[in-house]
């Protein structure tokens, strides 16, 4: 899509809660790159406008056809790490963790890094330097704390910091590191951090290596609880009651095994996060290790996600321009 011709009105604002109805200010879009960016769901789409997070649109280039995810409100974050782009983020400031992080895949190589875990300042200074920053060993800036998730909150909790974007996912020890932000981790169950959501991207993984030719577009988000949200720390950092993901590789190998054809171009999965969630979207192998029991991921279409994100979300919601379709 050629946002630059897009030339729709937008709302002047830098985040609208789901279910929050604001009267916007309209403006008129003038041109592409503009000083800052804000993506938003507005009547179902996402537009480019003004906020406090930078500039949005060298990170278009991590969605398939330049083409976020429609159906979701947040602020979004152009991840940069040692003055390049990363990978993108839409961030709740409410929840102060990730909707969802979107990524080009690259065949991991080497050992996961060992690198401390950074923060965006831009959350709490809307004019600071646009790249993550490593938590400082002392104390931590007021207005830091306030705008984003920080290891305090993590520490002493039964949950880990679990990556939506991943950095097994990536080739280069920056692009690996550049994974290890707050804003791009939501609180985690060990049994599902460290089972099978770690098989399901391993999974990804030997998948795309075999049989994608050309880029791999990921976006791994969550799914909150229906009704009474789960926090850490007195409401500090929410849980999600699911952790979801989706690859779209429009490029495949014409020769697929018979058992692979549904998986191109474009799979998904959702993993569960609360042992005591019911079975509905994804039912509980009652075989499996006690450490993994009640954290399984179930396998599924790109439709079949889009369905349940729908119905959670209460408005429609598409992750991928076109769902995928491209030629191989």
């Amino acid at each position: 899509m050629d946002w630059c011709n897009l030339h729709r009105a937008c709302v002047r604002t830098s985040h609208i809660p789901a279910g929050f109805h604001h009267q916007p200010s309209i403006i008129k879009m003038s041109h592409c790159f503009m000083t800052t960016v804000v993506i938003l769901a507005f009547v179902g789409r996402w537009c480019l406008c003004e906020a406090d997070v930078g500039n949005f649109s060298p990170c278009l280039q991590f969605f398939y056809k330049s083409w976020p995810p429609k159906g979701l409100a947040g602020t979004p974050i152009c991840q940069r790490y040692n003055n390049q782009y990363r990978f993108a983020t839409l961030y709740s400031r409410q929840r102060r963790s990730p909707w969802f992080s979107a990524y080009v895949y690259s065949v991991p190589s080497g050992k996961r890094p060992s690198t401390f875990w950074k923060y965006e300042p831009q959350l709490a200074y809307p004019g600071a330097d646009g790249n993550m920053i490593p938590f400082p060993l002392g104390p931590l800036d007021r207005k830091v704390v306030e705008s984003q998730a920080v290891e305090l909150d993590y520490i002493n909790s039964t949950y880990s910091r679990g990556h939506l974007n991943p950095s097994l996912h990536h080739q280069s020890h920056e692009n690996r590191s550049a994974t290890f932000t707050l804003t791009n981790a939501v609180p985690q169950k060990a049994g599902s951090n460290d089972g099978p959501w770690e098989i399901w991207e391993q999974h990804v993984n030997k998948t795309l290596e075999a049989y994608c030719l050309g880029d791999a577009y990921i976006v791994t988000g969550i799914i909150p609880y229906l009704k009474e949200e789960h926090w850490l720390k007195n409401h500090r950092v929410a849980v999600p009651e699911y952790i979801w993901s989706a690859y779209c590789c429009p490029r495949y190998n014409n020769s697929l095994p018979k058992e692979m054809e549904e998986a191109f171009p474009a799979y998904a999965a959702i993993g569960r996060n609360d042992p005591n969630s019911t079975e509905e979207i994804v039912p509980v192998s009652q075989t499996a290790k006690k450490m993994f029991r009640g954290y399984d991921v179930r396998q599924m279409s790109l439709d079949t996600l889009e369905m349940y994100l729908e119905d959670r979300f209460n408005t429609v919601i598409s992750v991928f321009y076109e769902q995928c379709s491209g030629s191989h």
